[in-house]
Order: C-alpha cells, then structure tokens, then sequence
C-alpha cells in the first residue's frame, strides 16, 4: 500500500510503476546486448586485409610500369614545371665523335693497342703462374694427407702383445761379492 501512495504522490504514471512481463524479458535481452559486438567475423577481415594487400601491390606494380615507360617524359614535364626540380630532368647522351681520325690521334690509338696487348700477354702469364702454383698446392696437399694416414695408421695399431715371459731363476748374492762403498 505504500508504494501505490508514493507514486501517486510523487506523480508517476501506472504503466511505469510495475513493470509487465514484457518488458522484464526486454530488459533481460538488453542486459545481455548492452555491449553488442559489430565486429565483423576473423575470416571477413583476413579476406578485407588481403584485398588490401593486393589492392597496394597491383598499384605499386602499375606506377613501376609507367615510371619505366614514361619516366623520361614525366622527368622532363617535372623539370619544366620548377626550377628547382631541374636536376631530374634527363641528362642527354654524350655525342659520338664521327670525325675521321687524325695522325696524332692514330697515333695514340697504335700506342693504346701496344699497351693492351703487352697488358694481356701479362696477365696470360700470370694465369699460368697461378695454375702451375694450384697444381703444386695440390700435389703438396695430397702427399701431406698421406703422410696424415700412414702416421694415423701406425698409431691406431696396437703393439703385438709379448709370449709367455720366460722366468729366471733369481741369482742369489754370494758372501764373498759384496760392494764396494765409495
């Protein structure tokens, strides 16, 4: 009875006062979806992720195509629109000389030529000097190994075992050999 005198004296409407069986189930169904979880399942985002991935790659592999293709003109279009980026522009290929050569010039050519072939008969020695010191390393290499397993060989055999020792009579001292006392 007091609580029917509270609410009318405080006012409160009699569909808020005693809850129904309605909204006891309503409240119980929120009490369980207070915090509900929008999280999409692991293989949704595994799958999002790898089309990310692809997604990034497929541009990454497009630009390096075009930067190939294309990537004089753009240095030459950025270097055009500032000043400061000049440095990227294209630097031109160095004019091949098609004048005829000269005396002088021949000249330094035949020297050149004289150069490079003495420089190569040098270097030819010297590769039959490092072959004949490879072979000599190895014939060197090979005899050490031997004398490794003939020594390893002598070592791992084990000393005949000697027969049956004779026995001696032991000789008895006599009286008259004594010793002499220095």
């Amino acid at each position: 009875m007091s609580f029917t005198l509270t609410r009318k004296r405080f006012g409160v409407p009699p569909d808020l006062a005693e809850p129904s069986t309605d909204e006891t189930s309503r409240r119980a169904d929120l009490k369980y979806d207070a915090f509900p979880n929008n999280r999409p399942s692991l293989g949704k985002r595994a799958s999002r992720a790898l089309a990310r991935f692809l997604v990034t790659f497929c541009i990454g592999v497009a630009a390096t195509l075009a930067w190939l293709s294309y990537g004089d003109a753009a240095r030459k279009m950025i270097a055009s629109s500032s000043p400061q980026l000049g440095w990227l522009a294209p630097q031109p290929a160095a004019p091949q000389a098609a004048q005829p050569a000269g005396p002088d010039q021949q000249q330094q050519l035949n020297a050149i030529s004289l150069g490079l072939a003495a420089m190569r008969q040098s270097v030819d020695q010297l590769a039959a000097q490092l072959a004949a010191g490879q072979e000599q390393m190895t014939r060197e290499i090979t005899l050490l190994r031997a004398a490794q397993q003939e020594i390893i060989n002598k070592i791992s055999v084990t000393p005949p075992r000697p027969a049956a020792a004779q026995t001696q009579k032991p000789v008895l001292a006599t009286p008259t050999q004594q010793p002499t006392v220095r």
